[in-house]
């Protein structure tokens, strides 16, 4: 059995962790360390546990474990590792941002890797550290993978993507109030949100030339190529991306591009039909649909954010590292109405 620690387990992406590693036939939950929390149960906090175990929160953690998931806020991760002397041989998956840029991978001596599958499966596989993925840049790098593959992004791209209010995290806030967020949609960080940097160095790294040079930082170069206008969506979970690009590819060409990339890896489909959020949501799943408008090619993506887009992922990079199959205890399946 794998043992597992848990940091930040309170959270939603640790409640999503908790969810899928309890019945993972591989784990031991050794700890899920919650300082606050310390002493309850965990279905105290993440309701939806109650019935499936009697695991209470620690506030203590220990090296006495097999690989220990950071599940905190960004920012933390590095604080926390800084604070705190972790053994040299427990792997490490984080899901903040703290470790994901080319700048900021080291740690004890090693190199965290960047923790997205359908890109670096291999290294992943050797890997002590991970960083896990964004949910943003998970959705938008898994639309334009294959077309980075083969060297076709064009000098512009334009992203709309909508995503689910757990995005924002647990604590509630102006713009995660339910009577607020309900019924209702708008646009934040227009042209400079954050994923954009791990975004572009994924594109870079398949497609060698496409961050600009450039003495400006790696957000503003990366706004030079892609234009992403996020928006909060009025539901709680999953990200829904409208991608398009110049592009000389028939259509048949493209979903030809897309079904080889894809093919060795069991969480991206791509689709004929044209998709919906729900057929995602509740999964493991990246779900891809491709239209080809006069030039432009359009690429539609629908992720679930707390799954695909973090915790979900974060087990996968797990399943990976540990030599088991990717699927192992993420054969999730989603709500369909």
């Amino acid at each position: 059995m794998i043992k597992v620690g848990i940091i930040g387990s309170a959270g939603y992406t640790g409640g999503e962790l908790l969810r899928v590693l309890i019945y993972h036939p591989e784990v031991e939950i050794v700890f899920a360390n919650s300082a606050s929390n310390a002493g309850n149960k965990l279905y105290d906090v993440h309701n939806d546990l109650f019935g499936d175990t009697e695991l209470t929160f620690s506030a203590d953690f220990h090296s006495d474990i097999d690989v220990l998931f950071l599940c905190v806020g960004h920012g933390d991760a590095r604080k926390f590792l800084d604070a705190n002397k972790i053994d040299a041989s427990v792997k490490m998956i984080d899901l903040s941002q703290d470790y994901r840029l080319r700048a900021n991978t080291a740690y004890q001596g090693q190199q965290f890797v960047y923790g997205l599958p359908e890109l670096n499966k291999e290294a992943i596989k050797t890997a002590q550290y991970i960083a896990n993925p964004g949910c943003f840049a998970t959705n938008i790098q898994l639309a334009l993978l294959p077309l980075a593959s083969h060297g076709l992004l064009p000098d512009q791209i334009h992203v709309n993507a909508t995503t689910g209010s757990t995005g924002a995290g647990q604590k509630p806030g102006a713009t995660t109030h339910f009577s607020w967020r309900n019924n209702n949609l708008s646009a934040y960080k227009s042209f400079e949100h954050q994923h954009l940097q791990e975004i572009s160095e994924s594109l870079d790294q398949l497609q060698d030339g496409f961050l600009p040079v450039s003495n400006k930082s790696l957000l503003e170069r990366a706004a030079e190529r892609i234009n992403f206008v996020p928006q909060r969506g009025d539901f709680a979970r999953g990200i829904f991306s409208a991608i398009y690009v110049d592009s000389d590819l028939s259509e048949e060409q493209a979903y030809a591009l897309y079904d080889s990339y894809y093919a060795a890896h069991p969480f991206t489909h791509v689709s004929r039909k044209n998709i919906d959020l729900k057929q995602v949501v509740n999964t493991n799943k990246s779900i891809i649909h491709l239209e080809k408008h006069g030039n432009k090619l359009l690429i539609l993506n629908a992720t679930d954010n707390l799954l695909k887009g973090a915790s979900g992922q974060a087990v996968q990079n797990m399943n990976l590292m540990f030599g088991l199959d990717e699927r192992t205890g993420l054969n999730l399946k989603s709500v369909g109405f």
